[in-house]
């Protein structure tokens, strides 16, 4: 009974989370990009429902603006979307925030833990995408994925 207490707390932290996003990206008259969306800047308040906060390295953009011009990168290492370090992953836009809602997922599933981003070869694209848990997925090793 704990776990799925536990598993309905995590959905919510997470749905919550979503919702915030979605709002800051179509609910706002202005559409407000993120770029640092990770564990430490979602706050929970007493009924743990979660809040959206630092808005440190956020971008105000027109709705119609899909795509972003940046002169600097911005973002936490392991939660940075791909195309903030490399064009040819594609255009920044506000589809950023969600690469990095993907990865406080993994995070809160327990598919993407502190050890792994750490040990990821900074000269090759593991430290930016998690590419262990795509091979975890092909080889069916799904304990592996939500283990580790």
């Amino acid at each position: 009974m704990v776990a799925v207490k536990v598993v309905s707390t995590l959905y919510g932290i997470a749905l919550g989370v979503s919702k915030g996003i979605g709002y800051l990206h179509y609910g706002c008259k202005t559409r407000i990009v993120h770029f640092d969306i990770k564990p430490q800047n979602v706050l929970l308040d007493d009924n743990l429902r979660p809040k959206v906060s630092d808005f440190g390295l956020a971008r105000l953009c027109e709705k119609q603006e899909s795509i972003l011009s940046l002169l600097d990168t911005r973002g936490t290492i392991g939660y940075i979307a791909p195309e903030l370090f490399s064009r040819m992953y594609g255009s920044v836009s506000h589809k950023s925030d969600v690469y990095s809602y993907g990865m406080l997922v993994l995070e809160m599933v327990g598919a993407r833990n502190k050890e792994r981003v750490e040990n990821a070869d900074p000269n090759n694209s593991s430290a930016y995408f998690p590419d262990w848990i795509y091979k975890d997925l092909e080889n069916g090793d799904l304990v592996n994925f939500v283990k580790n």
